[in-house]
């Protein structure tokens, strides 16, 4: 069901997660069913050429409170042990997937390299997972507009910036360097018929491909 977790750890998980949703009777019949707070730093280099986006992703109360009480279960595994483990099967699981992420700087969409910097940590009592995602090969970011989003595409998890308020936070998308780009988060705005569409999945039913990049927020660093 959680594509992005360990589906043999977590079984459980999952397990209670739907049915702490269908707890909550105007979304059991809904998308999605859990969600991820999200910050992005773009990290460039010395040339101001973009290299990576470096992301943080705050798992739900919920589900963070029911990873760490299996993790806590599992006999002669300290948490720090099973968190690595975890943080190791999250990023083998999200390989194959590019990371949920889309990337674009003028009209040129972006390729990945290996994700080898990563790591899974309990904060201020969230599962965290923190990564580096390396473009392929450093790309001139002045004179350019990036934009990137971050989708599960089946739109059973929902992956939304850090808010304060109710704006996007100062700290969810920030760059090194290049002082003079302007940075912004653009809220998505699905037609109608998707709003539909995803309200009518149950549970145990999976969106069409590619549904969530309907809901999907854009970060945005224009340095034209």
């Amino acid at each position: 069901m959680i594509r992005a977790w360990p589906r043999v750890s977590v079984r459980r998980t999952c397990q209670a997660l739907v049915a702490g949703s269908l707890l909550a009777s105007h979304l059991a019949m809904a998308h999605p069913h859990g969600w991820i707070d999200m910050s992005v730093r773009v990290i460039t280099n010395d040339d101001g050429a973009v290299t990576g986006l470096h992301q943080t992703w705050r798992m739900d109360p919920f589900y963070s409170l029911v990873v760490m009480e299996e993790l806590q279960q599992v006999p002669g595994t300290s948490l720090e042990q099973g968190l690595d483990q975890l943080g190791s099967e999250i990023r083998n699981n999200l390989t194959p997937q590019h990371y949920f992420t889309e990337v674009r700087i003028g009209d040129k969409p972006q390729t990945f390299g290996e994700v080898t910097e990563y790591t899974a940590l309990e904060r201020d009592g969230r599962l965290t997972f923190m990564f580096i995602l390396p473009l392929t090969s450093p790309q001139p970011l002045s004179g350019q507009v990036l934009e990137y989003q971050v989708f599960d595409p089946t739109y059973y998890i929902e992956m939304v910036h850090e808010e304060e308020g109710d704006e996007p936070s100062p700290q969810a998308l920030i760059l090194n360097g290049e002082p003079d780009c302007t940075l912004s988060v653009l809220p998505a705005d699905p037609d109608p018929e998707k709003v539909l569409q995803a309200s009518l999945l149950d549970v145990d039913e999976e969106g069409e491909p590619g549904l969530g990049r309907h809901f999907a927020e854009t970060g945005r660093v224009d340095c034209r």
